[in-house]
This record gives C-alpha cells, sequence and structure tokens, in this order.
C-alpha cells in the first residue's frame, strides 16, 4: 500500500468521523493523513524493516504527527488492507466520500445530509439530484447552492486526467532513483511536463540509455508502484502506476540523449519553434538530433542541440515558446532562481492553530533543510474552524518564540524564527487582528479565506484595502485557487499587481502543491513590473517545508530571478526591507 492510499483513507476517516459529529477524532486523522501525504520515504517498506516502532518511535524514522494508535491503523492497513473501525464507519454511511468533498463547497456534514435525505452517495448522484431540483427543497439549501454545486461539478470534471505535480513527483523521483542505481542504466532523466515542472501533468516519460536494457525494463514493470502493465518490450515499456499516472520507459541511443532528453521534454510549441530554425538552416531537427542530410551533427547532450541552433541552453521550466527562444538567440536569458537559494519560509502553521507540529519542531525540521529563519503565521480568530488566535493568545504565541529564539541563541545557533500571523481578510477589507498588536510581529501575512463569492470589483477593492494596511507584509495565495478543487475567486489581477507595486506589498507563491498561488503568468507579470515575491511552504507538518521545490518551480516558470524573491535574502537583509519597503 502506497503513502497516498493510506493517507486517503485517513482522510476519509477524518470525514466520516466529522459526520457523526465527533469532536477531535476528525482533526486527528487530517493532520495525520497529512503528514502521511507528505512523508518522503516509503511507509511501507518503513514498516516491513523496522515494525510498528519505526513508524512512530524511532526519532530516525517516525513519521512526524503519527502516535502509537496511527501506527497502529497504518499496520493493520498495510497488513490487511484494512481495519475494524474503518469498515464500521464506511459501512454506516457508504458514500463516496472522497469524491462528493472534491467539489467545491461540499463538506463531510452535507454528504451526509445529502445521503440521508436524498440517498446521494456518489457525484453522479449528487448531479442528478440537483439537476432535477431537489437539492434547493433541502432545509439549509436553495437554489444558490444548488447552482454553486452544479458548477462545482463542472469544474471537478475538468480537472479529471491531469496529476497534481506534488503528489506525484515523489514516486517518480524514487522510481528514478531505483532505475539509475541498475548497473546497465547509464544515464537517466525524467522528461515530458513533469521534467518543466507543469502544476499538474498527465504522464511521464523517463528516458535511459542502456547496453543490455532488458533487465531494466523486468525491473520497471516488476516495481511494487506499479499497477498495471500496458506494454513490456526490449527498447519501451508503459505502465500505470497505483497513484493513477501513466509512465513509458524509453531506452534511446547515447548519441540522441541529449536530442531525446529536449524532445520528449516539450512543450510542443517550443519544439516547433526549434524545428523551425532548423530547417531555415536546411537541418532536421528529432529526438535522434540534428542532422545534415544523413550525418548527425548534434544530439549527444541537450546544450549542444540548443548551441547548434545558435541559442544559450533554455532551462525546462521556461520551454513554452512564450520569447524564451528569442531571448537565447540574443543570449539575454535570466538566469533562474536556484533550488537552493530560499534562506526562509514565511507561511508556517504550528499547532497553536490547526498544523500538526510544533513551533520548535518546524524550526528544527528547517534547519535541516538549510533554512535560516522561518515565520510563525498561524491563523487568526475568525478563521474558527482552525481554532485561529485572538490577540491575547497571538501576544503568548509571541512570548514563546521569544524564549525559543533565546534557547537556539544559547545554543550558538545563527537561526531564527519569526513571530507572524496569517490574518483574515474580513469581507470589508479590514482585519481581524488589531492593528497594534499586528504592529508588534516581524512577519504579517493577509489572506481571504471567505466571501470568495463577490463580483471582481468588490474583491479587487477588498483585497487592496487589505494592501493598504501598512502593518501589512504579504499577500498570501493571492488568487485563493485550489487545484482541480476550486477555481480562483473573481480578481483583477493587473490591479493587485500595481497596488503591490504601490504599497510595497510581497505577493506569495503558495508551494503547497495544490495552490501553487500565484500562477506562473502572474509571477512572469509581477516580474515584468518589478513587483517583489515571497516563496512559502504554507507547511502545516514539518514534511510540509519540503514542498518550497515546488513554489521554487513555479517561480522559475515564471522567469523569476534569485532578485525577484525577497526570501533569498540573509535575514538582516530581509528584515530590513520589511522595516522600510520600498514602493517596487
Amino acid at each position: 500500500m502506497t503513502n497516498q492510499e493510506i493517507a486517503k483513507i485517513f482522510y476519509e476517516i477524518a470525514a466520516l468521523y466529522e459526520m457523526e459529529g465527533v469532536e477531535f477524532k476528525p482533526r486527528a486523522y487530517e493532520k495525520a493523513a497529512m503528514a502521511i501525504e507528505a512523508y518522503e520515504g516509503d511507509i511501507a517498506e518503513l514498516y516491513e524493516k523496522g515494525g510498528i516502532d519505526a513508524l512512530y518511535k524511532n526519532p530516525k524514522t517516525k513519521i512526524p504527527g503519527v502516535g502509537q494508535s496511527m501506527a497502529e491503523h497504518i499496520a493493520q492497513l498495510i497488513d490487511k488492507g484494512r481495519f475494524a473501525e474503518y469498515e464500521r464507519l464506511k459501512k454506516k454511511v457508504p458514500v463516496d466520500i472522497q469524491g462528493l468533498t472534491a467539489i467545491e463547497g461540499v463538506g463531510p456534514k452535507m454528504v451526509f445530509k445529502l445521503y440521508k435525505k436524498l440517498g446521494v452517495k456518489t457525484v453522479d448522484d449528487l448531479e442528478k439530484a440537483a439537476k432535477a431540483g431537489k437539492v434547493r427543497k433541502l432545509e439549509d439549501f436553495g437554489e444558490k447552492s444548488e447552482e454553486n454545486i452544479l458548477k462545482g461539478i463542472e469544474f471537478l470534471r475538468k480537472s479529471t486526467g491531469r496529476f497534481i505535480l506534488g503528489f506525484v513527483l515523489p514516486d517518480l523521483k524514487k522510481i528514478e532513483s531505483r532505475l539509475k542505481e541498475l548497473p546497465q542504466v547509464k544515464q537517466i532523466s525524467l522528461a515530458g511536463s513533469v521534467r518543466r515542472r507543469k502544476e499538474t501533468v498527465g504522464d511521464c516519460d523517463i528516458l535511459i540509455t542502456s547496453d543490455n536494457p532488458k533487465p531494466v525494463m523486468n525491473f520497471f514493470v516488476s516495481m511494487p508502484e506499479v499497477e498495471r502493465i500496458y506494454a513490456h518490450g526490449p527498447t519501451k515499456s508503459a505502465v500505470k502506476l497505483k497513484s493513477g499516472i501513466d509512465v513509458d520507459l524509453r531506452v534511446v541511443p547515447p548519441e540522441s540523449f541529449g536530442a531525446a532528453m529536449q524532445y520528449f521534454t516539450g512543450s510542443k510549441d517550443h519544439n516547433i519553434a526549434l524545428r523551425e530554425i532548423a530547417i531555415k538552416k536546411g537541418w532536421k531537427l528529432n529526438e535522434y538530433g540534428i542532422f545534415k542530410g544523413k550525418k548527425q551533427i548534434a544530439g549527444k547532450t541537450e546544450e549542444e542541440v540548443y548551441k547548434k541552433l545558435g541559442l544559450n541552453y533554455i532551462e525546462p521550466e521556461m520551454r513554452e515558446n512564450l520569447g524564451e527562444i528569442q531571448l537565447a538567440q540574443k543570449g539575454n536569458l535570466p538566469k533562474l532562481i536556484g533550488y537552493n537559494d530560499l534562506k526562509g519560509d514565511l507561511q508556517i502553521q504550528t499547532d497553536w492553530t490547526d498544523g500538526a507540529n510544533s513551533i520548535e519542531e518546524m524550526a528544527e525540521e528547517a534547519k535541516k533543510l538549510g533554512l535560516e529563519y522561518i515565520a510563525i503565521t498561524d491563523h487568526t480568530k475568525s478563521l474558527a474552524m482552525t481554532g485561529g488566535s485572538d490577540e491575547k493568545k497571538l501576544l503568548r504565541q509571541m512570548a514563546a518564540i521569544d524564549k525559543l529564539n533565546s534557547k537556539i541563541k544559547n545554543q550558538k545557533s545563527k537561526f531564527k524564527i519569526l513571530k507572524g500571523a496569517e490574518v483574515n481578510i474580513l469581507k470589508n477589507g479590514l482585519l481581524d487582528i488589531a492593528d497594534d498588536v499586528l504592529a508588534k510581529l516581524d512577519v504579517v501575512g493577509a489572506a481571504v479565506h471567505s466571501h470568495f463569492n463577490l463580483s471582481r470589483e468588490e474583491q479587487s477593492k477588498r483585497v487592496i484595502r487589505a494592501m493598504e494596511n501598512p502593518n501589512v507584509d504579504i499577500l498570501f495565495h493571492p488568487t485563493g485557487r485550489i487545484i482541480q478543487r476550486r477555481a480562483a475567486y473573481d480578481l483583477d489581477i493587473d490591479e493587485i499587481i500595481k497596488a503591490a507595486k504601490r504599497t510595497g506589498t510581497i505577493l506569495e507563491i503558495d508551494a503547497y502543491p495544490d495552490r501553487l498561488d500565484i500562477k506562473d503568468e502572474y509571477v512572469k507579470k509581477c516580474v515584468e513590473q518589478g513587483v517583489k515575491l515571497a516563496i512559502d511552504s504554507d507547511a502545516h507538518s514539518v514534511v510540509h517545508i519540503h514542498y518550497l521545490e515546488y513554489g521554487i518551480a513555479q517561480a522559475r516558470r515564471g522567469w523569476a530571478k534569485k532578485s525577484d524573491i525577497v526570501n533569498t535574502k540573509p535575514l538582516k537583509e530581509f528584515l530590513k526591507l520589511l522595516k522600510n519597503p520600498p514602493a517596487w
């Protein structure tokens, strides 16, 4: 059983307990699910090698946020594929809880009511009931609710067939790593939209060179992640992973490896533009190389291919034919932010609200990743479902952070925990925490968590009013989208960028895999207009801090340089910038 499969069951249990009206357990299972989902190792393998203690006791291997009872459930799922309490809950409410709660605005309690009153068990059932006008007749529902449910179902259906990058890349990297260890594999690379780090991907190509590919192909199709084998041949095999994504493994000649990487990485538009350049020179470009007549004149490396075409090397994240080829011809490509350039993480939630780990645990994990500082930004009071902090609780947390910083300083460490908050933007654009308390914080992030259906003008005015508050440093997840679940609220992004430039507000790239908010095209607009950005993990557990790489990828897709991202700065420079924010 994969990490994703275990996490899905835990999310389902959380929802089923919420339907029953059970307190505390839903949040406990949800926190455990988040930790399992983000855990980088293979949990089934960990359990098989180290037993149940490896899941929660062993400090070197334990899953953050998982205690003994959760570990026992994980063990039962790996051993038997089920456990008694899960079976009891499913029998009591036999619905497709994951499918139904994936619809925007449909939570566990609503699912329970729809099941009890209308017999709704699946998304199809709900769609039929809504189209028949049955939903609007229920208490606490209405015509608008029914309309929103149908819109949510339509949005959900449009999102099917693609996978969120951050939820499939860990498995793909594991496969790449295992294949790389085989002595028969000489070179290897992921390709396709995965290599370009698109926020969602349809499938994945893996390219290798090998003098003896047969054992490689045998190994590939027999890996534990494989659910189904489509093809098993000497130079190409194709499988479906348990996560649902299709993966092709191709053997290419060593002299063509660079050309194949370039071709299979894409994008299609980028490749067409490159072929046009080759044709103008009287050459042919394909996955085997650049050819002058029948003679290959380039293809061993990607760099060789681009150089032969008269171009500087173009990073995979930029290959969308959006002007990168023209810049490469002139030698004017930007030097993109690197994957190791971040010094801090400016959006982290802890167990003071809806996070799974303590402030100290989050700090320790950030240190392990080489960061120099983090900002603790727990939710605030108007987001009641998270146990959000009011002014008194925030002041207590500030004192706790001061104590931890003293402890860290006594350990001769230069690491710093910054005092912050993810402050809720109210419907009128005001904030839900008093300004005198906000002024005491190091970092204030403001975010929209409600009233998503305002008009574009109302929503934009609301957000800009919050940005005009001198205490606000960063606008968190600016458009509010959740990939494949919730569309962005209607916002005039050009006006938001103008307001950011005028007020000195930093716009966030939220690195959480199903957010990646703002989109790459908006990142590019910010870069072009000189508006500064922050890349934050939006971590709710220690393992989520590792999501920063997806935010960096999003920044690179938007052509951002190191200088465009504020938290690439060392701590002193960053704090100086916050105290005196320029109008960008």
